[in-house]
């Protein structure tokens, strides 16, 4: 017998006892759940609620009780899984409570529900093996089953609980052809939605845990497909990571915005396709060598991934200062990165046996984890406040001029720290910082502040006035370079075509200027022309994307036929000539009594 197969069999043997009572048992749960939920909610649709942080800690203790209640009780010890279900739903709702009403939530603070149900999802299997142990030991293969099965079994409940909805909307439509609608009333009340949401789940739960041996099933197949990505995916980052010498560092920060998410989404990934293949017992481990070598290339490329995220993060600091999402994705880079150095020192060490090595070392990563996410969930850290303290310093010392300063951010994203610290650059003695802190006090909100646009996307470039001597109005001029779309951005020529009404102008954001004259017109040219109208309305200038559609762009980059390249060369002459108006458009449309049908057309 195989050491897979001895493997197996122990499994097999200590298969927990049916409960034939518990997918009873867990639907009602489930079921009460929903209701009690609802009673909570009450009728309001949920993303029209403005639930209090009391009504949210209620909600959070009863759907994490209930919750954990279903994915741990068994009917060995079954008040221990009730205590720790009841334990982590009173702390899960202190800590809701806490973190106050979403209404006074910023940003970033979304962050810490996610930290709160991380921290919730490891003390799970944390729990259910120190129980099967009947001591406080968390032997790792027990703790690497058990976080296996209960990913599946989440998502197999909630696919579960898909269907039934599926089927019920079908039913629904069934009845409704022979004019009997109980059904289709009943899927439109919200009380029976979230009844049903509870008993499908619960039931699904109970179902499933009664077939322990489907569920670990599932689950060899969810790890098999898994480790058979690892190689790819390790062969892919390692390139990626042997071709930085040659096109620097500085093509990452060139090429998008979001090197540290997509960098930080690599290395999660190679951790968990890695331990797909490595499993919870050297029996269990992919022997193959394709796939053993490969686990052990993404042990090897994570780390200079997750050092490459963390100088992302810390240039972006460096250059702009803390902000509650720098904040956030510096913690993750942290994290990341003590798992990517815990795993090339198990490689380093145990080499081909390196599989030895790291599971140890998961457990107690998973443990410091458990306690940073719970940490983090709470307002003990205000990323809010140490970001005011950062940005403010700066603002106060001169490194921000206060026309640059992020005033927005600061009354509406910072939460309460950013409100307090507005206050009091109120009363500063810089008259320009004053100014502008009694200008966006008056705000009422966000949209209401100074619109500042990223410093890449500023406009940095020259105006051309067409016809010559036109006045352009002030205000026009600062409403085209703040602009919604950003028509006149970079260090491109923002061309103004005032109409001879004076009420109306054509302009034209020339990126393409920048590059030489024969480049301008080619096919693959990285520049772009933005075209748009302004007119007065009172003594507002409006942009017309904003009454009617976004402007056209005009991109020879995406240029991939000689028709489309002619086209745009005769826009380009007609650009440099002058050859732009806003002209009465006459159009037709098919009307049924005073009704328009479809849309305006003009006759040929």
């Amino acid at each position: 017998m195989t050491e897979f197969e001895d493997a197996d069999r122990i499994e097999r043997e200590a298969e927990p006892a049916g409960w034939p009572i518990r997918p009873l048992l867990l639907a009602l749960l489930g079921l009460a759940t929903g209701l009690a939920a609802h009673f909570l909610l009450g009728d309001a649709s949920f993303y029209r609620f403005e639930p209090t942080a009391l009504t949210l800690a209620e909600l959070a203790t009863l759907t994490v009780t209930a919750g954990l209640i279903g994915f741990t009780i068994e009917r060995r010890l079954w008040g221990a899984a009730v205590a720790f279900a009841l334990g982590c739903g009173v702390i899960a709702g202190a800590v809701v409570w806490w973190n106050g009403a979403p209404a006074a939530w910023s940003g970033g603070d979304g962050w810490r529900t996610l930290c709160l149900f991380l921290a919730i999802a490891i003390a799970a299997p944390l729990f259910q093996a120190a129980r099967d142990s009947e001591a406080v030991r968390f032997p790792y293969p027990s703790v690497h089953d058990h976080a296996w099965t209960n990913i599946v079994l989440w998502t197999a409940c909630w696919v579960f609980v898909g269907i039934v909805f599926a089927l019920a909307w079908l039913l629904a439509a069934l009845f409704h052809l022979i004019k009997v609608d109980f059904l289709q009333e009943l899927l439109e009340k919200n009380w029976f939605m979230r009844a049903l949401i509870g008993l499908a789940f619960g039931g699904a739960v109970g179902l499933l845990r009664e077939h322990q041996l489907v569920v670990r099933l599932l689950q060899r197949v969810v790890a098999t497909v898994l480790a058979v990505l690892a190689p790819v995916l390790a062969a892919g980052l390692i390139l990626f990571v042997l071709s930085l010498p040659f096109t620097g560092l500085g093509a990452l920060w060139d090429a998008t915005s979001a090197t540290t998410p997509i960098l930080l989404s690599c290395v999660i990934g190679a951790l968990i396709l890695a331990n797909a293949v490595i499993g919870d017992v050297d029996a269990h481990e992919r022997k193959f060598p394709l796939l053993k070598f490969g686990a052990m290339g993404l042990a090897l490329v994570v780390f200079p991934l997750a050092v490459i995220a963390a100088i992302a993060v810390g240039l972006r600091i460096e250059q702009y200062g803390f902000t509650p999402q720098r904040l956030w994705g510096l913690t993750f880079v942290v994290l990341a990165t003590a798992y990517a150095f815990a795993y090339l020192v198990s490689l380093l060490r145990g080499r081909l046996d390196w599989a030895e090595v790291v599971r140890p070392a998961n457990l107690r990563l998973a443990f410091v984890v458990c306690g940073v996410a719970l940490l983090l969930a709470t307002p003990l850290v205000s990323f809010n406040a140490i970001s005011v303290r950062d940005q403010v310093a700066r603002l106060e010392s001169g490194r921000i001029a206060p026309d640059k300063f992020d005033w927005r951010a600061l009354a509406f994203d910072f939460g309460q720290p950013g409100k307090d610290a507005l206050k009091k650059l109120q009363a500063s003695r810089n008259a320009d910082i004053k100014a502008n802190a009694d200008q966006t006090a008056k705000a009422e909100s966000r949209w209401e502040v100074g619109r500042t646009l990223p410093d890449e996307r500023k406009f940095s470039g020259t105006f051309d006035i067409k016809p010559g001597g036109a006045v352009v109005p002030d205000a026009l001029r600062a409403k085209i370079v703040q602009s919604p779309g950003g028509t006149c951005t970079g260090k491109g020529v923002c061309r103004i075509y005032m109409q001879p009404e004076g009420r109306s102008a054509a302009v034209v954001g020339d990126g393409c200027m920048v590059l030489p004259p024969e480049k301008r017109t080619e096919p693959g040219a990285k520049c772009a022309i933005a075209a748009v109208a302004f007119v007065l309305r009172g003594n507002e200038w409006i942009e017309t994307s904003e009454l009617t559609s976004p402007f056209g762009m005009l991109q020879p980059n995406k240029m991939t036929t000689d028709q489309e390249r002619e086209s745009l060369k005769k826009e380009r002459e007609a650009i440099d000539t002058g050859n732009v108006a806003i002209r009465n458009v006459t159009q037709q449309q098919l009307f049924i009594g005073d009704k328009p049908i479809g849309q305006p057309f003009k006759h040929p």
